[in-house]
Order: structure tokens, then sequence, then C-alpha cells
């Protein structure tokens, strides 16, 4: 029972228009995979051919775990190209984020959706083996 790849993660939302359009702006080729309603509420997988977030419609839902302080998912995290471009697009969108460092990474930016779930965009050296 070998894994074959890593598709996807399911995260509610409070409203998944916002959810989706903060995702399309970090990562413009994502696009709408399927689409549907599930016992009367809205879900989506919006992603690219590889992976995808199924988004569910939870807008009467209120967040009850808090990253880093309670069991669960801390953060996720998205390899990306180009950390710089990265920045200046949060920066022109007004996105907040914060950076860290690592030996093994040119950049580590770290964002919060709209919901609060936070992502880890990293960039790694070069010559860093597993980038």
């Amino acid at each position: 029972m070998d894994l074959i790849r890593f598709e996807h993660i399911n995260v509610s939302c409070k409203d998944i228009e916002a959810t989706k359009k903060f995702y399309q702006t970090l990562f413009p080729d994502w696009y709408v995979r399927a689409e549907g309603v599930f016992e009367g509420r809205r879900w989506m997988h919006l992603g690219n051919n590889q992976f995808y977030l199924a988004l569910n419609d939870e807008s009467n839902q209120e967040r009850v775990h808090t990253p880093y302080e309670s069991i669960g998912i801390n953060h996720v995290g998205f390899v990306i190209k180009d950390g710089e471009a990265m920045k200046k697009l949060l920066d022109a969108e007004n996105i907040e984020y914060y950076t860290m460092t690592a030996p093994e990474t040119k950049h580590r930016i770290y964002v919060n959706d709209p919901d609060g779930n936070e992502m880890e965009l990293v960039e790694y050296n070069s010559e860093y083996a597993l980038k």
C-alpha cells in the first residue's frame, strides 16, 4: 500500500467565495475542479491538476481550533518558485504575512487565509537536495 501522492486538504470556510479569491490570489493557476451542494451546503474543489483544497461552506460555524495552542494542524506548507515575487504580491494585495529563516530555505513566508488557517510558502535553496 504505497502512497501515490498527497491529493487534498478539506477546509471549512466562513465565506467560500472569499477563501476562493484568497487562494487564487496566491496561486493564480488554481481553478475550480468541481463544485456542488451536499446536504444543503456548498462545496468546491479548488486547485490544480495535482492538488486541491476541498472547501466547505460553513457560514454558520465558528472557528474552535487555535493553531499552536491546541491539538490539530498548525499550518500547511506549499513549495513556491519565487519568494520575493510572492512577498511583492502579498504586499500589493495588502495580505499580512511574517517570515522566518531556516538553513535549507531561501524564503519561509507565513500567511493566514480568511478563516485563520495558516499557510507556509517555502522557496528552498537551489542546492537543497529535497527541494
